[in-house]
């Protein structure tokens, strides 16, 4: 069931002089869900939760809170914390008083202040370090501090500005399942920005995914990870492989000449004989084999260029005799009967079901 909606953008745009930094934005929040921002630097995601914040007013378009107007409304008047990169903890407090901090603000006396703040103090596992100064903590410390102050005042809402981007990988593991199962347990609707497809795609229930000021695709990690709707969308996740070339009808499917040779897909609407179209691959859905399988359609001949292992992972880098790298993704049982060295030749083989067309952004 589709969640109510709690904030929506209305063909919002953000202009900084001449630079138009957020380009029309019409999506929406749903009430209780996790989203995601996902781009790279300069993509608009971190304006675009700033004009949310309040920090940043739109130059033109109309943002809802609860489906009334904020454009106008302060930020102290909009009840959406938000916890930065640099986490901005006070200094001269304890971890206490940080997480006290915005209840005093809000006039709660002094008794029930502390209540509530101890409270987070021990959801978050951080009780020991109350009378702490900041200093004295750890980077994991501190992002517990930081959330436990934004929380405390239950917020509806609750902005997160890459938290977790000056955390060690292992850290990073961590303090991801602790945001996720937080979100899930307090209902509050979370929206985080980040450059990490790993984080976006493993504590999202929905991510955007940005480009150049405009949105590229929204949708579930799964579903952006299986079919990226745009050519963007499918380079910045680096999980599939590409191949462009003319459309043509090919016995009931699509066919693409490309420089790798004709390659085919099942029919997608809307395409025309003599258009240029982009066919997309998972790397996971990408077979290796040493000779050429009985029955495959889409065959390329490939020569290993590279390797990397990572856990139970492999990839193989690959690169095509017309000089176009593609990669091969599986698990490391799945090449253990192949020759991999490097310079070996192979054959690169997909079905067409596991292919489609992508639009060019």
């Amino acid at each position: 069931m589709q969640r109510d909606t709690l904030v929506s953008f209305e063909g919002v745009v953000k202009r900084f002089g001449s630079f138009v930094a957020v380009q029309k934005l019409d999506f929406e929040i749903r009430k209780g869900e996790f989203l995601a921002i996902m781009g790279s630097s300069g993509c608009g995601k971190t304006t675009t939760l700033r004009m949310l914040a309040g920090l940043e007013a739109p130059s033109k378009g109309v943002i809802r809170l609860s489906g009334k107007p904020i454009n106008d409304l302060p930020t102290w008047s909009r009840d959406t914390p938000m916890v930065w990169q640099s986490l901005a903890l006070f200094p001269f407090l304890n971890v206490r008083e940080n997480v006290e901090f915005a209840l005093k603000m809000r006039g709660v006396g002094k008794a029930e202040r502390r209540r509530r703040a101890e409270q987070w103090l021990e959801r978050m596992q951080i009780s020991e370090f109350a009378d702490r100064n900041i200093a004295q903590l750890s980077g994991g410390q501190r992002q517990r501090v930081a959330l436990a102050r934004s929380l405390v005042v239950e917020p509806e809402i609750l902005l997160l500005d890459e938290p977790l981007s000056a955390l060690d990988a292992a850290l990073k593991v961590r303090m991801q399942s602790v945001l996720k199962n937080l979100q899930r347990e307090t209902g509050i609707t979370f929206v985080y920005v980040t450059h990490s497809q790993s984080e976006a795609f493993s504590m999202a229930d929905r991510v955007v995914i940005m480009s150049r000021g405009k949105i590229e695709q929204i949708g579930t990690p799964q579903e952006i990870y299986r079919t990226p709707r745009t050519r963007f969308v499918a380079d910045f996740l680096g999980s599939s492989n590409l191949f462009s070339g003319k459309v043509r009808a090919a016995g009931g499917g699509l066919a693409l000449d490309t420089p790798a040779g004709e390659l085919r897909l099942a029919p997608d609407a809307g395409q025309t004989v003599g258009d240029t179209a982009t066919m997309t691959v998972l790397d996971t859905k990408t077979h290796l084999s040493v000779t050429v399988p009985a029955g495959a359609v889409n065959v390329v001949p490939v020569r290993v260029i590279g390797e990397e292992f990572v856990g139970a992972t492999a990839t193989l880098y690959l690169e095509t005799s017309q000089g176009q790298e593609i990669r091969v993704q599986k698990g490391h049982d799945e090449f253990a009967d192949l020759p991999i060295g490097m310079g070996q030749n192979l054959y690169a083989w997909w079905n067409p079901e596991d292919a489609h067309l992508v639009a060019e952004s």
